[in-house]
């Protein structure tokens, strides 16, 4: 184990004020309020400091094998936990947290331009780990960005950190309403594809090549009816076995690689 340099802070009580404020930042509305979030894990921890974040704090577990020698590059103030103290502010297990600061996520920090453009809409979408997962398929797929619409979970919500595995950090995110995205995607010409359960075309029987979102909504209720209004294409996956619906991550997973495997045959 690293040594403890002598100045370090070290904090062993879960009931300590640092511990209790790292536990508010749980709560969407204590995010929002001091626009501040919390990044669980040392890849994620790295990708968010690689991307540019601001990043305020660390706080580092040694009894979990953190130590204060592997972040000496990082240039960030660090504060030790207990493994108790650790514990309550944190779900991980490799003894990295860290406090960063929000940052814009609004619709012109979507790359508009980009030649081929294609995007992931995520409509409503109630479950954090889904929304992660979202992220982290959307920038594998190397889609343009990730807009969220009309959103009931944040961005910023540390589950959805974790399930991206920091891709959120790397990749174009904007947040809006329905009504602001399906007319932004109208004034940039990007055909808008609304995946539906029931009654769309098999994706690979579209022309899903050229400035392109594909739009997919929560699992419980689907897609609003001015999606499916304002869709130059409405796509449905077919199911064969006994379940009405895949899982809303599944889908836009099935998209997005439909969409570059349409690319890469060109």
């Amino acid at each position: 184990m690293a040594a403890v340099p002598s100045d370090a802070v070290r904090i062993d009580s879960p009931s300590n004020p640092r511990v209790k404020g790292l536990v508010r930042l749980r709560s969407r509305r204590a995010r929002e309020a001091e626009g501040r979030f919390l990044v669980e894990g040392a890849r994620e921890i790295r990708r968010a400091l690689d991307a540019g974040v601001t990043v305020e704090t660390l706080y580092l577990c040694p009894d979990l094998g953190a130590s204060p020698e592997d972040w000496a590059d990082a240039g960030v103030p660090f504060v030790e936990l207990s493994a108790s103290a650790f514990g309550k502010a944190a779900y991980g297990r490799d003894g990295v947290l860290a406090v960063a600061r929000c940052f814009p996520v609004d619709l012109g920090r979507i790359p508009w331009d980009r030649p081929g453009l294609f995007l992931l809409v995520a409509d409503g979408i109630e479950k954090p780990g889904n929304l992660g997962a979202m992220l982290r398929t959307a920038a594998a797929a190397g889609a343009a960005g990730v807009v969220v619409a009309d959103p009931t979970v944040d961005v910023f919500n540390p589950n959805v950190v974790r399930a991206s595995t920091g891709a959120l950090f790397g990749l174009a995110v904007g947040v809006a309403t329905g009504a602001e995205v399906i007319e932004r995607l109208r004034r940039e010409g990007v055909r808008i594809f609304a995946a539906v359960t029931e009654g769309g075309d098999p994706p690979w029987d579209r022309d899903l090549t050229g400035r392109a979102a594909f739009v997919v909504g929560r699992e419980d209720r689907g897609l609003s009816a001015d999606w499916v209004a304002a869709a130059d294409g409405v796509v449905t996956l077919p199911l064969t076995g006994n379940v009405d619906s895949l899982n809303a991550a599944v889908a836009a997973a099935v998209l997005l690689y439909e969409a570059v495997r349409q690319r890469s045959a060109l």
